[in-house]
């Protein structure tokens, strides 16, 4: 007999005795009958009692043989002795009562009970909401939101701008709703989808229109809510919600920012140990081994720093597909502010077309706070509609910053500041290869900027020759340039424009391999951005010589003076034109492209060697 036998038999035994020990009292109970004390009396009289108990409130006799209805013993409460007498003497038939008190004394026990465990509960409660971790019940179960059909509202013709993606997950879409015809020739749908992108561009609208698409549960948590201060309570959380997926597939999960939870293991630890974070990652990890993608359970996940993610995460049978949500072009600016103007009302001559030239690295997210700023500001000076000139001062605040009107300039700032701008303009007009500009201003906008140049790129460009990167180092110096000329000195205005101009010499020396004293070589690897210095992730170690370094140095310095000079050439030539233009600006403190110099107003500019 095994041990789990022995105490199922030791409970029947248990259970047996109690109910012999319930049918004795029972009969024992059916034996006594309770009597008025008046009949007592008259038993006791009558010397039909053979033995008599008696306590402070009852009396309780055993009758000499027993009554007609078979009881053998008598029960009744004490009556004080004379005033007993006193009722006998009036043949009156009385009887004692004894006023209940056990409701009193049982609540008298559990009402302060009930009370301290409450108040206990409201603290651990309170504490808890604090923490995150709520009651003390849910403290391994998942957080996750579920939505199903109705709730996510979203499908993909609310997504612009990232059709790729949208093809990608079309597959998806089409696994969830007919699982079974997917898989005819053997294939089976990707565990795992990572979206990589920018913020903003998009990753979790695109997941949740997949789940409205497919018209399924939709299972939504951040990645920081699986770790908690308590370990385990992470894996525990990871264990639940596969465990409800499962019951309700098919369906999404969806977990955002899963940098949060799936870091690289050992990053960023001294100790060495596993924490809390690990124990979740190597639970998440064995809930995606463990599933089979054909209960029609598809996991998505979205991150905008996939460098700092474990490997083992994205090895194959996990996270299958990395599919990329970047910032859109031209066209899908263009398609992204058409499901964005829906909502607001547009004058129908607003180009958006131009407002998408002028919009480039701008994510959808930034391109829907665009439309909502322009509608704020036609609805500030109680326009019927939301014009161009809306949008031009939305990007202005956006990428400027705002207006500081109250931040005066005397009147020498205000010259340097003029010409400085002008300078810029001038020698982007002068260049091929350039942005156009758009608008130049002399008004002060967000925190440092006393002045700005705002430009609109002909077409999208993903790369860009030796010549164009030293053009546009030039159009960063031209208001240095500007300055020099103009007033024979130099002031602290330039510094934005000296760091991007040095960044892109540096760059084209150690990366790109445009100098020739230096050769086919480079000396710096792109390194990806948000890494922690860490054993994990040592900072980069230099690997050239001193004297290498000492070259470097040379050669960033001859491409920044080469920038400076084709700049000073450019403004030298055009001298008058660039008083003129500043002149007008000082005047006016806004050109716009109409006002400014047309670009055949320019002579051909000086070609400098590289040195």
């Amino acid at each position: 007999m095994d041990k789990k036998t022995q105490i199922n038999f030791w409970y029947v035994v248990l259970g047996m005795s109690m109910v012999f020990l319930a049918q004795s009292w029972w009969e024992g109970q059916r034996q006594v009958k309770t009597v008025p004390y008046s009949e007592f009396q008259s038993l006791l009289s009558g010397g039909m009692l053979q033995e008599i108990e008696v306590s402070d409130t009852h009396v309780r006799g055993k009758l000499k043989t027993p009554a007609s209805d078979g009881h053998k013993f008598i029960d009744t409460v004490r009556i004080e002795p004379d005033f007993a007498n006193e009722l006998a003497l009036h043949n009156i038939e009385f009887s004692g009562v004894i006023k209940s008190v056990w409701l009193a004394q049982l609540l008298s026990w559990i009402l302060p009970a009930v009370f301290f465990v409450g108040i206990w509960m409201f603290f651990i409660r309170k504490m808890g909401a604090k923490q995150g971790i709520g009651g003390l019940m849910s403290v391994g179960k998942s957080k996750a939101k579920v939505y199903v059909e109705t709730d996510t509202r979203v499908t993909f013709a609310d997504v612009a701008g990232v059709d790729e993606a949208k093809e990608e997950l079309e597959e998806i879409i089409s696994f969830l709703k007919e699982p079974e015809s997917y898989g005819r020739l053997g294939a089976h749908v990707p565990k795992g989808v990572l979206l990589v992108g920018p913020p903003g561009t998009g990753k979790t609208l695109l997941a949740r229109a997949v789940a409205g698409e497919a018209g399924v549960p939709f299972y939504s948590i951040s990645g920081s809510e699986f770790v908690e201060m308590f370990v385990g309570v992470g894996a525990a959380r990871v264990r639940d919600l596969f465990d409800q997926a499962r019951q309700s597939a098919p369906c999404i999960i969806f977990i955002d920012e899963l940098d949060a939870l799936g870091v690289a293991r050992g990053a960023g630890s001294m100790m060495g140990g596993h924490g809390e974070k690990e124990q979740t990652l190597n639970q998440l990890l064995s809930e995606l081994d463990g599933f089979d993608s054909r209960q029609g359970i598809v996991l998505l996940a979205a991150t905008n720093r996939p460098e700092i993610l474990d490997p083992a995460l994205l090895r194959a049978g996990r996270f299958d597909r990395q599919i990329l949500v970047d910032r859109p072009d031209k066209k899908g600016r263009l398609d992204i502010l058409k499901v964005h103007i829906v909502k607001v009302k547009l004058d129908p001559q607003t180009p958006l077309e131009e407002v998408a030239s002028l919009t480039p690295g701008f994510s959808g997210a930034d391109l829907a706070n665009l439309v909502n700023e322009a509608a704020i500001l036609a609805t500030r000076r109680n326009a019927d509609t939301v014009t161009m000139d809306d949008f031009t001062h939305a990007i202005e605040r956006i990428v400027a910053g705002l207006e500081k009107r109250n931040r005066l300039l005397n009147p020498y700032e205000r010259k340097v500041v003029a010409y400085h701008e002008t300078g810029h303009a001038l020698v982007r007009l002068a260049l091929p290869g350039v942005d156009v500009v758009h608008k130049i201003s002399i008004i002060p906008r967000g925190i440092g900027a006393l002045g700005y140049n705002i430009q609109r790129p002909t077409e999208d460009r993903y790369l860009m020759s030796e010549g164009e990167l030293l053009n546009k180092m030039a159009v960063l110096m031209g208001g240095r340039a500007a300055e020099m000329l103009a007033f024979d000195r130099l002031s602290t205005g330039a510094a934005d424009d000296l760091s991007h101009a040095t960044t892109i010499a540096r760059t084209m020396v150690t990366r790109y391999g445009m100098t020739e004293a230096l050769g086919q070589v480079a000396y710096d690897a792109e390194r990806p951005a948000f890494l922690p210095q860490s054993d994990a992730y040592p900072a980069a170690v230099r690997s050239y010589s001193e004297e290498t370094a000492w070259r470097i140095d040379k050669a960033v310095r001859e491409l920044v003076d080469t920038a400076y000079q084709k700049a000073s050439s450019i403004l030298n030539a055009h001298r008058q034109l660039l008083d003129e233009t500043a002149a007008r600006l000082l005047a006016q403190e806004t050109l716009t492209a109409d006002e400014l110099p047309d670009v055949e107003a320019f002579e051909s500019p000086l070609q400098l060697p590289v040195a």
